[in-house]
């Protein structure tokens, strides 16, 4: 797995595949929250997944000029701004994302 992990082409795109990645994840977020299967989503096992359909809620997403989603939420004062799903503030007791450091 490390020779795969640590090749120069994987090591080159690693970026391009971490937002594409990002992207799917913000998607399927988006699709776990609609009304049909939320309160199914909010039972899985998962702390990060509750933590993040809670924190999106029903916000509005887009796709901006260079292709990453993002959501529109409520900074700290209120005002809302485009965030990635990465970008998105989550309560402390969250567990961080993989990899986990």
């Amino acid at each position: 797995m490390t020779s795969i992990v640590e090749h120069p082409e994987a090591v080159a795109h690693a970026d391009g595949h971490r937002r594409t990645g990002l992207n799917v994840a913000s998607l399927t977020l988006v699709a776990l929250r609609s009304e049909e299967v939320r309160d199914r989503a909010m039972q899985a096992p998962y702390p990060r997944l509750r933590a993040l359909l809670r924190a999106v809620g029903d916000a509005p997403y887009e796709t901006d000029e260079v292709g990453d989603v993002r959501f529109l939420l409520p900074d700290q004062n209120g005002q809302e701004q485009w965030r990635r799903l990465d970008e998105i503030p989550l309560p402390p007791s969250v567990p961080a994302p993989w990899p986990r450091s």
